[in-house]
Parts: C-alpha cells; structure tokens; sequence
C-alpha cells in the first residue's frame, strides 16, 4: 500500500528555465510527507512521532522537468526500509494529479524519530512501526 498526496506547485516555485527549482522539489516533498507522518499518525493515535521526526539524508533524481502550471502534482510515497531507529520513504512524483502523468522526479528520504525533550534519537515504537508498514509498504 502506498500514500498518496496532490500538491500543487506555485508560481514562485520555478527557475529561471520554467522547471521548479531544486530547493522547491525538495519542499514539495515534505509537503507530501507532512499529512502522513503528522496528521493520519494522530488520527492514528501516534502522540511522539508527529513531535518530532528529522531528515537523516535525502536523494533526488529528476527524469522530467516539473511545470508549475496551476494544476497538482501527484506524489505517491512507499516505505522502502523500516528500521529500528530510522525509516526510508520513496516518492515518485508525476507531472500532474493523475496515476496516468508521466513520473518526473523520483527521491528517498532518510528519516529518524527525534525526541525533543532529550534531543536525541530515538528508537521507532512497535506502534509507530506497525503505521509505517501497514500504510507504506511498497507493492
């Protein structure tokens, strides 16, 4: 099973050549992150992973340029490695809102759950775990 999120790409968002900028795609993405691993995590009943979770690394590749042109992107978000203290997401980003736009940009990131009381690291609950397998499993 696999999340999926429609943002929409502004204006501002692109570059001197009309594709969206680097720093953009990389916000975007954490747009696309930010509903899963905070909102559907407390609907979820997660109260420590929506406190605090930090980027460990993060790869983009590009296949296509991406047109901010008033309509959403469609980004599809897996759970391509579940570790004990870390998770990686994979994301495909299509040129529009539909499973049908052609993949653009693919990317993982590397993130850890962080406690902001210790500031340190943390280990994933088996709770939080058991979130990210059922929600994110790749196909």
């Amino acid at each position: 099973m696999t999340y999926v999120a429609l943002v929409r790409p502004r204006w501002s968002d692109m570059d001197v050549f009309g594709h969206v900028n680097h720093a953009a795609m990389v916000t975007l993405l954490e747009e696309a992150r930010v509903p899963l691993l905070f909102g559907e995590a407390v609907k979820a009943g997660l109260t420590e992973l929506p406190k605090g979770v930090v980027v460990v690394k993060m790869s983009v590749n590009y296949h296509a340029p991406v047109i901010a042109d008033g309509q959403d992107i469609r980004i599809v978000l897996s759970l391509k490695e579940l570790r004990f203290a870390s998770f990686t997401l994979g994301y495909s980003v299509h040129n529009g809102p539909s499973e049908a736009d052609k993949v653009a940009v693919t990317a993982e990131t590397v993130l850890a759950p962080f406690d902001t009381v210790t500031e340190r690291p943390r280990r994933l609950s088996d709770e939080e775990r058991v979130f990210l397998e059922e929600g994110l499993r790749s196909a």
